[in-house]
């Protein structure tokens, strides 16, 4: 059963207990006033009779044409005998006993002598009693009446409440009904629904920003899981394709040196090379464990930082080192993005080292920093550059460019996965275009201040 339909049905039950209590005290509270009109009646009758037995029929019957009372009177004689003085709409067709008469003499009685009346007998001398009987069938079929009535009062209520209640619910239990088939859809995997818009009470509204939120949380723990597990496999593939060359080196040294035929020269050529290998290893397990950590730790923790600050200070001591290199700075003053110090610091490094590595000791470098929508940092050497179809390829596909070219240069061969890894988790994008200075541009754009993904 729906929520609709049981919110419905209560409704119901409830309008219709309430009009059936409300009838049923109606009903008690007419039925008792009637009663009372009717025993007062009788009462009365007897009271104006008590204490004068020999003008007490007289009085009675006086009293019942006077007021036009709907009563019957009976007298009963001595001898049980009964005669009738006045007859109420209802006759009385049982004949009272002489026990019946006596039994009401102290006040009102009903017995199954007389159904459907209630009587009350005063003496009237010579043995002689008066019997005031008044029939209660009106009453019975009053308060029947006035139940059949209330019962179908009742019901109309209860029906028509359930209508205006499916009226004025039907746009809560529509956007209900929207909200329960977007959470169907969400549990089957479409994640990346958003959910319908809500009108109608502030209970909906409630609930369906509570689904926004849920279906966002659920949205950014698959993009933290899928960016983990790509992660993941990344680290994975760089370890597997960068150590591999290393330790197969090793291997074949350890297998030479197993040889007892060799000489103290080749020896000592082998120990050189496995120690060389051995420390490329250590720098590959360095880069390999930062790769890992900025692509778990992503874009948190940043703190607004001077990227021009930072870019200055590592020109400045690539200058000390390299003195005969020609290079041209423009770096504008005071660019602030949101960043970790050591991983601009790094990516600064592994671009500089990159330029080192693939260019001549007089190729010109050139170092742009500039702002605006966004923040642009260009660095650009006059070396051979990378394949004329490899430029602005996407950052996926130029991952790779490093470690082809690193094996000749001594490099882990990872520095551009760190350097596009880096940028990914500053909130930017790395891009290579062909330098006007002949070489490769590296050009990485942040966003600024406040704007960070």
């Amino acid at each position: 059963m729906t929520l609709s339909t049981r919110l419905t049905l209560l409704l119901i039950a409830i309008t219709a207990l309430v009009a059936l209590l409300v009838g049923g005290y109606s009903v008690t509270t007419g039925t008792h006033a009637q009663y009372a009109t009717l025993n007062n009646a009788i009462d009365t009758v007897a009271t104006s009779g008590a204490g004068h037995p020999l003008t007490a029929l007289s009085d009675a019957i006086n009293m019942v044409q006077q007021d036009n009372l709907n009563l019957t009177l009976e007298v009963i004689d001595s001898t049980g005998h009964v005669t009738t003085v006045a007859s109420g709409t209802v006759a009385l067709l049982d004949r009272p006993t002489r026990a019946d008469v006596l039994a009401s003499l102290d006040g009102l009685h009903t017995s199954r002598d007389l159904p459907g009346f209630v009587y009350r007998s005063i003496a009237i001398g010579g043995g002689d009693y008066l019997l005031i009987a008044g029939s209660t069938s009106a009453i019975a079929a009053s308060s029947h009446r006035v139940v059949v009535r209330t019962v179908l009062v009742g019901i109309i209520a209860a029906l028509v409440m359930g209508v205006v209640a499916r009226l004025f619910m039907r746009r809560d239990l529509r956007t209900f009904a929207a909200l329960t088939s977007f959470a169907t859809r969400v549990a089957h995997g479409a994640v990346d629904e958003q959910p319908p818009d809500a009108s109608g009470s502030t209970d909906v509204r409630e609930l369906q920003r509570a689904l926004a939120q849920m279906v966002s949380a659920l949205q950014s723990t698959i993009e933290t899981e899928k960016r983990t597990s790509e992660a993941m496999q990344r680290f994975i593939g760089d370890a597997s394709h960068e150590l591999r060359t290393p330790l197969t080196v090793i291997k074949g040294y350890t297998d030479l040196l197993a040889n007892t035929t060799i000489d103290d020269a080749q020896r000592e050529r082998a120990l050189n090379r496995m120690r060389s290998e051995t420390v490329r290893m250590e720098s590959l397990v360095g880069d390999l464990l930062f790769l890992a950590e900025v692509r778990e730790v992503g874009r948190h923790d940043h703190v607004e930082l001077d990227l021009s600050e930072v870019v200055t200070a590592a020109v400045h001591d690539f200058e000390l080192d390299y003195p005969d290199r020609p290079l041209t700075k423009a770096i504008a003053p005071s660019i602030r993005i949101e960043a970790r110090r050591e991983y601009v610091e790094r990516l600064l490094a592994n671009a500089l080292v990159n330029v080192v590595r693939h260019t001549g000791p007089t190729d010109p470098l050139r170092v742009t920093v500039r702002g605006g929508e966004r923040v642009t940092l260009r660095i650009e050497d006059g070396g051979p550059g990378l394949p004329a179809a490899s430029y602005g390829q996407r950052l996926e596909e130029f991952r790779r460019f490093d470690p082809s070219r690193s094996r000749a240069s001594g490099g882990s061969g990872l520095g551009m996965s760190i350097m596009a890894d880096v940028t990914d988790a500053l909130g930017g994008t790395l891009t290579t275009e062909r330098s006007d200075l002949g070489g490769l541009a590296l050009v990485f754009v942040f966003p600024p201040i406040g704007e960070r993904g």
